[in-house]
Protein backbone atom coordinates (compact mmCIF):
# COMPACT_ATOMS: atom_id res chain seq x y z
CA UNK A 1 0.00 0.00 0.00
CA UNK A 2 1.35 3.38 -0.97
CA UNK A 3 0.95 6.63 0.92
CA UNK A 4 -1.56 7.91 -1.65
CA UNK A 5 -3.57 4.69 -1.29
CA UNK A 6 -3.61 5.14 2.48
CA UNK A 7 -4.97 8.69 2.09
CA UNK A 8 -7.68 7.40 -0.25
CA UNK A 9 -8.51 4.59 2.14
CA UNK A 10 -8.97 7.09 4.97
CA UNK A 11 -11.38 9.05 2.78
CA UNK A 12 -13.26 5.94 1.62
CA UNK A 13 -13.60 4.51 5.13
CA UNK A 14 -14.94 7.85 6.31
CA UNK A 15 -17.54 7.79 3.53
CA UNK A 16 -18.44 4.20 4.43
CA UNK A 17 -19.11 4.98 8.09
CA UNK A 18 -20.67 8.36 7.43
CA UNK A 19 -18.08 10.56 9.14
CA UNK A 20 -14.66 11.83 8.11
CA UNK A 21 -11.69 10.06 9.66
CA UNK A 22 -8.83 12.11 11.05
CA UNK A 23 -5.23 10.89 11.14
CA UNK A 24 -5.77 10.28 14.87
CA UNK A 25 -8.74 8.04 14.00
CA UNK A 26 -6.57 6.10 11.56
CA UNK A 27 -3.95 5.73 14.27
CA UNK A 28 -6.59 4.19 16.55
CA UNK A 29 -7.65 1.83 13.75
CA UNK A 30 -4.05 0.69 13.41
CA UNK A 31 -3.59 0.26 17.15
CA UNK A 32 -0.94 2.97 17.38
CA UNK A 33 -0.30 4.86 20.63
CA UNK A 34 -2.22 8.11 21.07
CA UNK A 35 0.98 10.01 21.87
CA UNK A 36 2.55 9.77 18.40
CA UNK A 37 0.15 7.65 16.34
CA UNK A 38 -1.13 10.57 14.27
CA UNK A 39 2.45 11.52 13.33
CA UNK A 40 3.08 7.94 12.25
CA UNK A 41 -0.02 8.00 10.03
CA UNK A 42 1.12 11.29 8.48
CA UNK A 43 4.49 9.67 7.66
CA UNK A 44 2.75 6.61 6.22
CA UNK A 45 0.59 8.85 4.05
CA UNK A 46 3.86 9.73 2.32
CA UNK A 47 5.80 6.46 2.45
CA UNK A 48 3.01 3.91 2.88
CA UNK A 49 2.58 1.41 5.71
CA UNK A 50 4.17 -2.02 5.58
CA UNK A 51 3.88 -5.39 7.25
CA UNK A 52 1.05 -6.24 9.61
CA UNK A 53 -0.43 -2.73 9.48
CA UNK A 54 -0.78 -2.85 5.71
CA UNK A 55 -2.56 -6.21 6.02
CA UNK A 56 -4.87 -4.86 8.75
CA UNK A 57 -5.77 -1.91 6.52
CA UNK A 58 -6.53 -4.26 3.61
CA UNK A 59 -8.97 -6.06 5.88
CA UNK A 60 -10.56 -2.87 7.22
CA UNK A 61 -10.92 -1.60 3.64
CA UNK A 62 -13.65 -4.17 3.13
CA UNK A 63 -15.95 -1.85 5.10
CA UNK A 64 -16.10 0.29 1.95
CA UNK A 65 -17.95 -0.79 -1.18
CA UNK A 66 -15.00 0.60 -3.16
CA UNK A 67 -12.78 -2.33 -2.13
CA UNK A 68 -13.27 -6.02 -2.85
CA UNK A 69 -14.06 -8.57 -0.21
CA UNK A 70 -10.83 -10.53 0.20
CA UNK A 71 -10.93 -14.14 -0.91
CA UNK A 72 -10.24 -15.49 2.57
CA UNK A 73 -13.38 -13.69 3.84
CA UNK A 74 -15.60 -14.54 0.89
CA UNK A 75 -18.03 -17.10 2.25
CA UNK A 76 -20.83 -15.78 0.05
CA UNK A 77 -19.98 -17.43 -3.25
CA UNK A 78 -19.92 -20.97 -1.91
CA UNK A 79 -22.17 -23.63 -3.36
CA UNK A 80 -24.22 -23.85 -0.17
CA UNK A 81 -25.26 -20.17 -0.27
CA UNK A 82 -28.22 -19.54 -2.60
CA UNK A 83 -27.34 -17.06 -5.35
CA UNK A 84 -30.32 -14.85 -4.44
CA UNK A 85 -29.05 -14.50 -0.85
CA UNK A 86 -25.48 -13.52 -1.72
CA UNK A 87 -25.93 -9.74 -2.22
CA UNK A 88 -27.71 -9.36 1.14
CA UNK A 89 -25.04 -11.40 2.90
CA UNK A 90 -22.26 -9.32 1.33
CA UNK A 91 -24.00 -6.13 2.45
CA UNK A 92 -24.46 -7.50 5.98
CA UNK A 93 -20.75 -8.36 6.07
CA UNK A 94 -19.79 -4.83 5.00
CA UNK A 95 -22.11 -3.39 7.66
CA UNK A 96 -20.40 -5.57 10.24
CA UNK A 97 -17.02 -4.26 9.07
CA UNK A 98 -18.31 -0.66 9.32
CA UNK A 99 -19.48 -1.32 12.86
CA UNK A 100 -16.03 -2.65 13.68
CA UNK A 101 -14.40 0.51 12.30
CA UNK A 102 -16.76 2.70 14.33
CA UNK A 103 -16.07 0.66 17.49
CA UNK A 104 -12.31 0.92 17.02
CA UNK A 105 -12.35 4.71 16.77
CA UNK A 106 -14.81 5.29 19.60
Amino acid sequence: MTGAELKKLRQHLGEAIGQPLSVADMAKLCGLPASDGADTIRKWEVTGPTGPVAELLRILAMASDRYPILEMFNVFDRHDVPVKDRPARRQAFREQMRSDVRRRIA
